[in-house]
């Protein structure tokens, strides 16, 4: 897995650490018991098509991305108590610090520089 995550289409980075949540357990814990997710960090769950921010203490943007790579839908400033859609075309999803997706003009159909096979290294 590569240490950033960059948007390919508007050549910017959004993370320059990834934590993978792969596993059943990580998957279950993703963000919870965290005061915030730091600024240059992400989380990436797989396989995921929807998330929860309950008893989250902060807000989160969250990306929801196909087998391609391509964000096929996004959330900005999701708060603590908040459920998204079931998103059918996702594969996995980014969990990244609020304000991180309008800073950098990321936007749905986007392509990330992340794939199923990187996620599996």
């Amino acid at each position: 897995m590569t240490d950033q995550l960059v948007n390919l289409t508007k050549n910017t980075t959004l993370a320059n650490r990834v934590e993978i949540a792969g596993t059943w357990l990580t998957r279950l814990k993703g963000l919870l018991g965290r005061d915030r997710l730091p600024e240059g960090h992400c989380l990436v769950i797989t396989p995921c098509r929807s998330v929860h921010t309950h008893f989250m203490k902060f807000n989160l943007d969250i990306l929801f991305i196909d087998a391609s790579g391509r964000i096929v839908y996004l959330a900005e400033n999701l708060p603590p108590f908040r459920i998204t859609p079931n998103v059918r075309q996702a594969r996995f999803v980014v969990e990244l610090p609020a304000g991180i997706v309008s800073s950098t003009g990321t936007s749905t159909d986007d392509c990330l520089n992340i794939l199923p096979a990187m996620l599996k290294k």
